[in-house]
């Protein structure tokens, strides 16, 4: 059942919890380990405080399968509805091109002309996965995330499958914490970057998802190990940023293990897959 990508498990895995404008604060996350058969190791945590660090990251030389939390792509009713480009290379260029404020004014023009109950639109991948729609811009604000972020991966050369051939050494798929979070605990929140609401209730949720992804208690069928300190580390940041990190590690693993890293046949090529939905 493996495949050639799968049997030798030599990649570098990442996965990275993205901000649209990080700070020493609040930086990006990012989560380094190695997957050995059916476990893997967490080998290190990074902070990033810049955009440009986060670029600098991307130009790391290969092999590595990255899981990065952010939208890769854009609803097609939306696309079509805008009349934006439909090739995917030739709508994010578009898309780079405009401001913040510009995309918000678009997208709350959208939303305005629509029902109540039905104001954004949803990509196919955002249902299953149980993720915000992509073209949402606040709370939390994905849109501004896939603006700052896809421009960087384009520029970096890396591999996006579905979407763009790139660096066939330096992959980076979609990834979503929040789907694998929710398999373990269900609707209890995690964490919060609201310090009145980091709760003993969070800090608990928190300890009971690392025991289950230790345990290996997930359909990913991975087990995450950990030193006593890294656990310490994940269960202390009550942002859950760094354990937000490991999520995504843990999908990109499960994607290494995977013909077409999990993804399925046929993707839209404007909307982009998020990796285990």
């Amino acid at each position: 059942m493996h495949s050639s990508q799968a049997s030798s498990n030599t990649h570098q895995l990442l996965g990275v919890d993205f901000s649209s404008s990080p700070t020493r604060r609040k930086p990006i996350t990012v989560a380094l380990g190695r997957r050995r058969g059916q476990v893997l190791l967490l080998e290190g945590l990074q902070a990033l405080p810049g955009l440009d660090d986060f670029a600098a990251l991307l130009q790391r030389p290969g092999p590595w399968l990255g899981g990065f939390d952010f939208p890769f792509g854009l609803p097609r009713e939306l696309v079509q509805s805008l009349g934006w480009p439909a090739q995917w290379p030739a709508l994010m260029a578009h898309y780079a091109a405009l401001s913040r404020a510009e995309i918000r004014a678009q997208f709350s023009a959208f939303c305005a002309a629509r029902p109540v109950g039905g104001k954004f639109a949803h990509r196919a991948t955002d249902i299953p996965a149980g993720a915000s729609p992509s073209m949402k811009w606040v709370n939390p604000p994905v849109a501004y995330m896939l603006h700052a972020g896809v421009p960087r991966l384009i520029e970096a050369g890396v591999h996006l499958p579905g979407l763009r051939a790139g660096d066939p050494q330096r992959v980076a798929l979609e990834a979503y914490p929040g789907l694998l979070a929710r398999e373990v605990l269900g609707r209890r929140s995690y964490k919060s970057d609201d310090r009145a609401k980091q709760t003993d209730e969070r800090l608990i949720a928190r300890k009971d998802l690392l025991e289950a992804l230790e345990q290996g208690r997930t359909r990913l069928g991975l087990r995450l190990k950990l030193s006593h300190a890294q656990r310490e580390a994940l269960v202390d940041d009550a942002s859950g940023d760094r354990l937000d990190a490991v999520l995504c590690l843990l999908q990109a693993g499960w994607a290494e293990g995977q013909p077409g890293y999990g993804m399925p046949a046929v993707v839209d090529p404007v909307e982009g897959w998020i990796v285990s939905a």
